[in-house]
């Protein structure tokens, strides 16, 4: 393909950067989403500009955040992104935002590995300087809530623990007469910064591979103002705006990345839809930049893929729960063939890859036909899932990627690919915990794996197909 590398600024320089927060946790259900979900909504509802971000490669959260605010979330993270991209996200993301409002993942210190913090929440708040509130889970405590969040202060003084927040309180005594005054005792810890009360109104359900999605509850729900009521009744709002500020970003470069020569425009087919919805999306920006025009489309529900698309793009998502409905929507299923069939390119990822193969089994041991580009099923099982960061190299040319080419991603299923014949790999998952294992297949001009790759880890490295004629 005919391409030039082409510059990207993140923002003028003139523009003012948006103070930043960044809400973090002890540990993986503590509630930090909660808090996060429930100060975004109040912040939205008092009429602010409150740019959500989550750290770490997680789908689900950043959906729900969009929900909360009415503004795409962004992922930040330090061991998928150098410091340029992370930049160039924040950046662009809070052009027109008041303030910037950072969901940390896991524990504060939680990231790649045991033995450092890359792809922690601490991570990025150190480079970053951004200040930090914990929130840590009451239930049961109460002096000792003191002695936890001081081994948290003191483990990296380069990250500022600016306040705590408590959740899961069992009532306004338990915080006022003894989680308050324990924190509020010695000089050097964070401020108490309120709670959020045991309250079933506020939880949101789980699921097996997380959070439930957000298409359940839409802007007007009940949740969104539980939430804003509760974070104003007992969350000291007001001082978290008052104590954020500006990340110190450096002077970030330019982004660069592969444009067409061929032609102004590639089109760019996306599913997006109850089945498929998990993207980056910088991924989606980075295609834009291109020189890509973006077209959702509903494997659900549109009959057929939009018309003169240059590349299919399948995210991941959850087909095993909507298999019913991809196999009855037999157009769309036709459509995806004939389109692959005259040599049309299409990438898909983890869940859009299972919907490439030629049945799905789901966890009841269900089968559904699926669209047959790929001779293997996938079945989900009942085995651990296969979760953890992982380096996406390419071991042969492909229109995605030349051989030896590295980008960086995550995996994260509870299935199993089954071939049925032959399969061709094209790239393998280099991890630190797990030796080497192949992953992504090539049939005709489809490219599929269970990696879900973040762009941003290598801009200039993926070979976009020419747009047609």
């Amino acid at each position: 393909m005919a391409s030039r590398i082409e510059s990207i600024a993140p923002t003028s320089a003139s523009t003012p950067i948006a103070p930043a927060i960044v809400i973090a946790g002890t540990h993986s259900g503590c509630g930090k989403t909660t808090v996060a979900l429930a100060l975004l909504a109040a912040l939205t509802r008092r009429g602010v500009r409150a740019q959500p971000f989550k750290v770490g490669p997680d789908f689900i959260d950043p959906l729900w955040q969009s929900r909360a605010t009415g503004r795409t979330s962004r992922n930040l993270d330090t061991w998928l992104l150098d410091p340029d991209m992370l930049a160039w996200t924040y950046l662009r993301a809070t052009e027109d935002a008041g303030v910037a409002l950072i969901e940390g993942v896991m524990g504060l210190f939680d990231g790649r590995s045991g033995l450092d913090e890359a792809g922690s929440t601490a991570d990025l708040a150190r480079l970053w300087d951004v200040p930090v509130v914990l929130t840590i889970d009451a239930r049961g405590l109460s002096r000792s809530a003191a002695a936890l969040v001081r081994g948290f202060t003191t483990f990296d003084p380069g990250v500022d623990l600016a306040g705590v927040i408590a959740n899961k309180v069992g009532s306004s005594r338990h915080f006022t007469h003894y989680l308050k005054p324990a924190l509020g005792e010695r000089a050097g810890m964070p401020r108490p910064l309120g709670y959020l009360a045991r309250d079933d109104a506020l939880s949101i359900p789980s699921r097996h591979l997380g959070l439930t999605t957000d298409s359940t509850f839409h802007r007007d729900s009940n949740l969104w103002h539980a939430l804003a009521d509760a974070a104003e009744a007992t969350i000291d709002i007001d001082t978290i705006l008052a104590v954020a500020r500006p990340p110190k970003l450096g002077a970030p470069r330019k982004i660069d990345v592969l444009a067409s020569e061929l032609k102004p425009t590639m089109r760019v087919g996306v599913a997006r839809d109850a089945a498929f919805l998990f993207y980056y999306e910088d991924n989606l920006d980075l295609l834009r930049a291109a020189g890509a025009e973006v077209v959702a489309f509903s494997t659900l529900d549109d009959a057929a893929i939009p018309d003169d698309v240059d590349l299919i793009y399948l995210g991941g998502g959850y087909p095993e729960l909507h298999a019913p409905r991809l196999a009855a929507n037999v157009s769309m299923r036709d459509s995806i063939r004939s389109y692959h069939a005259r040599g049309g390119r299409i990438y898909a990822e983890c869940g859009g890859m299972m919907a490439c193969c030629s049945e799905l089994v789901d966890g009841f041991g269900r089968s559904y036909p699926m669209w047959g580009l790929i001779p293997a099923r996938t079945v989900l099982g009942p085995r651990r899932a296969a979760l953890g960061y992982a380096t996406i190299e390419a071991t042969a040319d492909t229109w995605f990627a030349d051989a030896g080419t590295c980008i960086r991603g995550h995996e994260f299923h509870y299935s199993r690919l089954d071939a049925e014949g032959p399969l061709t790999r094209v790239t393998s998952l280099l991890r630190a915990d797990n030796p080497p294992k192949p992953d992504a297949v090539a049939v005709g001009g489809l490219v599929a794996g269970y990696a879900h790759a973040h762009f941003g880890s290598n801009p200039n490295a993926i070979r976009w197909p020419a747009p047609q004629g």
